[in-house]
């Protein structure tokens, strides 16, 4: 019975055609929207959700709170320094590796092609604590530390823009310093505008030297814990080991965050879950408009064929059996406006991500199962909830007045 009431929609749908993709025009946009929207913020999600879990769940990150002083000039401003991680290295069991890192953008020359990108310069542990490393050559090590020695390593990208097949070897710019190319990090690829690749890694002993004491005030920690069951442990040997050096009081707030890995990740997942949940509600008001739109071509329909209704009342068929004809009708309809608009919504999306690649990079479309299943079941609750009253209409309607109809 219930494929049979699908054919007889199916026939009903196709009788007008037109009016058919007039009515479902506005679920068709409402879902799309919601799609495409979905797949472009998952997708971000995603990626770089991927790439937060392969930096490790061991991971931890250390900044200056600068909140704390902002806005109060009465109070100093936090410092976090080379010396703070030291003391971390011998003073916290739980910690296996630890390296400050010093952000800057310099100029970078080789021949005479020039490029601008980001310094970081950072020890030995880097690559073990970033879980990022060399494709080809290799990083610094603890005696290029120790001398002070002018060595980098050369993100992908950067190398590529300084036209540099095999930078290994070669003598580069870096402002107006000198350095020699040890190593290419291996890529991550870029998103949002962030390339990873282009970068370039200098020793931190190094930096030091070049850019004094006075730029090594207000520096980032990132530091590897031994396992995952430590991290709350190593946590607290860090904050120990920080209030003791700030000389901060009991009772005083810190002047310093600790995040690890999975707190990033948590705190990613939530701002763009709920960023999905806002502008999916937002674009989900079409699909209410688009379900009026059912409400009221189904009524025009029950009106079109009261005379079918009376006749089949008149041999037989139930008020149920009349009902659940008509629901069928503007579920199908609702559904095959959804499936469109599924479709739609990803192509919208895979075209908007086309667009935005011209100017930053965009990471690929992904759009999850769930909400493809969301868009189907809502599809379906629209036509049931649209549906009812035009359904329950046509089943009360009297036999022998649907007959007489004109």
């Amino acid at each position: 019975m219930f494929f049979e009431n699908v054919k007889i929609a199916l026939r009903a749908i196709g009788a007008n055609k037109m009016r058919s993709i007039l009515t479902v025009l506005g679920v068709m946009i409402g879902v799309a929207a919601v799609i495409a929207v979905v797949s472009l913020v998952q997708g971000m999600q995603y990626q770089i959700s991927s790439q937060l879990e392969n930096i490790g769940g061991t991971f931890v990150r250390i900044v200056p709170d600068f909140s704390r002083s902002r806005g109060n000039p009465f109070l100093p401003i936090p410092q976090l320094t080379a010396e703070d991680a030291e003391a971390i290295v011998k003073s916290a069991p739980a910690v296996s590796a630890v390296t400050p890192v010093f952000l800057g953008q310099v100029s970078l020359k080789s021949g005479d092609t020039r490029h601008d990108t980001t310094l970081y310069a950072v020890n030995q542990s880097y690559p073990d604590i970033a879980h990022q490393y060399v494709d080809h050559g290799r990083f610094f090590t603890g005696l290029d530390e120790e001398a002070k020695k002018r060595v980098a390593v050369i993100g992908a990208e950067a190398a590529r823009s300084l036209n540099l097949d095999d930078p290994v070897g070669k003598e580069i710019r870096v402002d107006n310093n000198h350095y020699t190319v040890v190593g290419v990090m291996e890529k991550r690829g870029a998103m949002l505008g962030n390339d990873p690749d282009d970068v370039i890694y200098i020793p931190f002993a190094t930096a030091q030297v070049i850019y004094g004491p006075d730029q090594m005030k207000h520096l980032p920690i990132l530091l590897q814990v031994r396992n995952r069951e430590e991290i709350d442990l190593a946590s607290d040997q860090v904050k120990e080991i920080l209030r003791a050096r700030h000389h901060l009081k009991k009772g005083e707030p810190n002047d310093f965050q600790i995040n690890s890995q999975e707190e990033i990740l948590k705190t990613f997942s939530k701002i763009m879950n709920t960023t999905t949940a806002i502008m999916g509600g937002v674009v989900g008001i079409a699909l209410l408009v688009g379900g009026i739109g059912i409400m009221n071509i189904m009524l025009v329909s029950v009106t079109e064929r009261t005379r079918e209704i009376g006749v089949r009342k008149a041999i037989g068929a139930r008020r149920y059996d009349v009902l659940l004809q008509f629901l069928i009708e503007a579920i199908t309809l609702s559904g095959i406006g959804g499936c469109i608009g599924i479709a739609g919504g990803y192509g919208t999306a895979a075209g908007v991500r086309l667009l935005l690649k011209k100017w930053v990079e965009f990471p690929p479309v992904h759009t999850p199962l769930w909400a493809i299943v969301l868009a189907f079941t809502f599809c379906a609750i629209l036509g049931v909830i649209f549906g009812i009253y035009p359904a329950a209409k046509a089943s009360k309607l009297d036999p022998i007045e649907a007959l007489r109809y004109e």
